[in-house]
C-alpha cells in the first residue's frame, strides 16, 4: 500500500483551514482568524463538521483506505444519532458508502448545553474492488460528524485530481445547507445540487450559525469562487437574535463585504425555505418539551406573533426585506439576483414532505431542493448559469 500525505497540496476540497491535533489533521470550514472572533460553541461544532470537504484523488488504485477519527454526538433523553457517512464516487458515479466506527464521544445536555468530550481510538475505512484503469476518485467525509483525518493508503500510486475547469461555487447558509438530516454527504442538497451541475463546492452552511456575522462574511470575500449564494433568514429568526432595524443594515453590511472580494462575481441572495412554525411567528424556537418525553426531538415557535410589529422578525418579513434590499442594490449590482426559497420548498412540498422536527428536512427534501436548485439556479440561463 502506498500512503499519501493529507497535506498534499489539492487533495482535500472545501476546506479552509487545517489544524493538526495530537490524532492527526482537522478540517475547518471557517479560518483560524474567523474562528478566533467567536467563542460559541453551536459554532465550532459546525464549522468543524465537514460537510461538502472531501478528498479528491486520481488514481487506478483497487483499494482505498482512510485512517479517520470521528466525534460521535450523544444527546442523553434524544434518539441515538446514526454514525457519519463517507461517500465514494468513481468519476463522479456513487461507488460505495462506509461509517467509521470508535472515535470520540461528545455528550451534550439538550436542557443545559452542557458537555462532556471522551476521546476515543482510530478507524479504518476500507473501499475495495475500484476500477483498475486510471479514474477521479472522491472520499465525502461525513456532512455532520466532526471527522480528524489520521492517514491515506491505496494499492497504487495517487495524485489529487488535476483541474478539471470546473466553476467553484461558494455556498453559505444555515443547518439546512450544512444538511441537517440527509442521509449522506452527496446527498445533502448543496452536494446534490454541485454534482448534477458539475460544480465545485465550498460548503459555508453553518448548523445554527447563519447569522450574518462579519467574520463569516469576510470569509466569503477572501475564498476565490466563481459563484456565490447566501442563504439567509432561518437562523436569525430561531434564535431571535436581532429586530427588524438590526436585520437591514446587517445584511447589506454583509454583501458589502462579500463584494469587497467579488466585485462581480454571480451572488445569488436566497430567502428562506418554507417553515410553517416560523412564518408568522418570531423565535426563539424551543425544543418541544412533550416529543422529547416521548424521546422524539422537534421544535416550536415560542415568540408572539403580535410582536412583528415592534419589530420582531419572521421568515415572512425577512423574505420581504430581502426583496426589497435586493432589488434596491441590483440597480447598481447586475450581478446579484434573488431566488425565493419557497421555489425551493414551498407549502405543498411541505403538505407531501413535512418537516419531520419542525425545522429540517428530510433525506428526499434535500435531494428535492437540490435538484431544483440546479434546474433554477445553476442550470444555462440561471442566475448563477
Amino acid at each position: 500500500m502506498h500512503t499519501i500525505p493529507l497535506t498534499t497540496p489539492g487533495l482535500l476540497r472545501g476546506a479552509l483551514d487545517l489544524e493538526r491535533t495530537a490524532y492527526g489533521l482537522l478540517p475547518h470550514r471557517l479560518p483560524a482568524r474567523a474562528r478566533a472572533q467567536c467563542a460559541d460553541p453551536q459554532l465550532a461544532l459546525a464549522e468543524s463538521q465537514p460537510s461538502g470537504v472531501r478528498l479528491a484523488l486520481r488514481t487506478r488504485a483497487t483499494t482505498v483506505e482512510l485512517d479517520t477519527v470521528p466525534t460521535k454526538r450523544v444527546y442523553p433523553g434524544a434518539p441515538p444519532r446514526p454514525d457519519g457517512v463517507y461517500d465514494l464516487l468513481v468519476d463522479g458515479v456513487p461507488h460505495g458508502r462506509a461509517t467509521a466506527a470508535g472515535g470520540h464521544t461528545l455528550t451534550v445536555d439538550l436542557g443545559t448545553g452542557a458537555t462532556e468530550h471522551r476521546p476515543g481510538p482510530a478507524a479504518t475505512l476500507r473501499f475495495t474492488g475500484l476500477p483498475d484503469h486510471d479514474k477521479d476518485v472522491e472520499i465525502w467525509l461525513p456532512h455532520n460528524e466532526t471527522t480528524e483525518l489520521v492517514a491515506l493508503r491505496a494499492d497504487a500510486p495517487v495524485s489529487p485530481v488535476p483541474d478539471r475547469g470546473r466553476k467553484v461555487w461558494l455556498h453559505h447558509g444555515s443547518s439546512v445547507s450544512h444538511g441537517s438530516d440527509a442521509a449522506s454527504p452527496t446527498t445533502t442538497w448543496p452536494a446534490r445540487a454541485a454534482l448534477l451541475a458539475g460544480v465545485e463546492l465550498v460548503n459555508l452552511g453553518l448548523g445554527g450559525s447563519a447569522l450574518l456575522d462579519p467574520f463569516t462574511a469576510r470569509a466569503l470575500r477572501d475564498t476565490p469562487a466563481d459563484l456565490i449564494s447566501v442563504k439567509i433568514g432561518l437562523n436569525l429568526v430561531n434564535t431571535d437574535l436581532m429586530r427588524l432595524r438590526a436585520f437591514g443594515p446587517a445584511v447589506h453590511g454583509f454583501l458589502d463585504t462579500v463584494r469587497e472580494g467579488h466585485p462581480a462575481t454571480p451572488l445569488l441572495v436566497v430567502s428562506p425555505l418554507y417553515c410553517p412554525i416560523h412564518e408568522d411567528t418570531p423565535g426563539p424556537a424551543a425544543f418541544d418539551p412533550a416529543l422529547l418525553a416521548e424521546g422524539r426531538l422537534g421544535f416550536r415557535a415560542t415568540g408572539d406573533p403580535a410582536e412583528v410589529a415592534a419589530g420582531k422578525l419572521t421568515l415572512t418579513v425577512i423574505r420581504e426585506e430581502l426583496a426589497r434590499i435586493v432589488r434596491d442594490r441590483a440597480a447598481a449590482d447586475p450581478h446579484l439576483h434573488l431566488l425565493d426559497g419557497r421555489a425551493l420548498y414551498g407549502e405543498s412540498d411541505h403538505a407531501e414532505l413535512p418537516l419531520p422536527d419542525g425545522l429540517h428536512p428530510d433525506a428526499a427534501t434535500h435531494l428535492r431542493v437540490g435538484d431544483r436548485f440546479a434546474d433554477l439556479a445553476l442550470a444555462p440561463g440561471g442566475p448563477l448559469g
